[in-house]
């Protein structure tokens, strides 16, 4: 079930919220047909004959019939780097049910799961410009440290209009593909909606210099698909506003909706094809359905990283 996302401000401690989050997705892959791979992503590996049975986990291979070796932090080496589009446009469509706290209880999970498994994660919200950037540790301090700053971002007042378009993805991507010195994960939230053609297609470049600098990619496109992807309005007329730069248009839904579906077809299909040839693992997520989603695609990424 999806967690109602108008309900995360009666939780004082996102830390715990997110805890729960992955605690009931593991719980939910032991139960599945993939426990197995779900119990060597928590915590373990795959035990291999010939070496010492010390660290076998027995009460693992009384579940699964399967050998499982406790996992230690100097067997891990993943860095992973989580970048969050912070922009005016992420706080669409309402208070409560907006992308910008999809993708923060979603940042907030991976932390939670990247520091489980001893992995370093490190944070970057942008707009505009970048507007924090964390070291990247996998210590259980710094996954507070994340914590807390996703929950203050989670309490933030929506950021005022600049009507300059607002969000700099390109320049963010590039910056940080400048700055991380090993090879990395980078997981990106956005709605990836730029101003224009050009922008969206700096936007892809700088994927591909994130691949150039041969760092893994995965995009999370967060869209309310059913308003943003589907133009799903009751037929009456309305007031369309831009919520990045404040401009707005009277029309009615009608008017509009076959080309704008269209547009918007076109474009998610062009951002698709050029993340398969980027070899970049590009994920269509909606703020109405679940979470697990989410974790699931950084579950398979993660498999093919290590």
């Amino acid at each position: 079930m999806p967690i109602d996302l108008a309900a995360i401000r009666s939780f004082e401690n996102l830390e715990f919220l997110a805890r729960q989050l992955v605690d009931g997705f593991i719980t939910g892959l032991h139960q599945s047909p993939y426990h197995g791979f779900s119990v060597e992503f928590s915590e373990h590996r795959l035990y291999n004959p010939g070496e010492s049975t010390r660290h076998i986990d027995w009460k693992v291979f009384a579940r699964t019939d399967k050998l499982f070796v406790k996992r230690y932090e100097e067997e891990t080496n993943l860095r992973a780097h989580l970048l969050l589009d912070v922009s005016p446009s992420m706080y669409y469509p309402a208070p409560g049910y907006d992308k910008l706290k999809f993708s923060i209880l979603a940042a907030a999970a991976l932390t939670t799961l990247l520091t489980r498994q001893r992995d370093a994660v490190g944070l970057v919200t942008f707009a505009e410009t970048v507007e924090l950037q964390t070291p990247v540790r996998s210590t259980s301090t710094h996954r507070h440290t994340l914590l807390l700053v996703l929950q203050q971002l989670l309490e933030r007042a929506p950021v005022p209009k600049t009507g300059r378009g607002g969000t700099d993805v390109a320049g963010t991507i590039h910056a940080i593909a400048q700055q991380i010195p090993k090879r990395s994960l980078v997981i990106l939230f956005s709605d990836m909606l730029g101003r224009s053609p050009a922008e969206q297609t700096a936007a892809l470049a700088a994927l591909q210099h994130l691949k150039h600098q041969h760092h893994e990619v995965l995009l999370f496109h967060v869209l309310d698909r059913a308003t943003e992807a589907d133009f799903d309005f009751a037929e009456r007329p309305y007031i369309f506003e831009d919520i990045e730069t404040g401009q707005e248009i009277k029309l009615q839904p009608s008017q509009i909706k076959e080309q704008y579906r269209a547009a918007m077809t076109a474009y998610e299909q062009e951002l698709a094809l050029r993340c398969g040839q980027l070899r970049i693992d590009f994920v269509p997520v909606d703020v109405r359905e679940p979470f697990e989603k989410v974790l699931y695609a950084y579950l398979v990424k993660r498999g093919k990283v290590r």
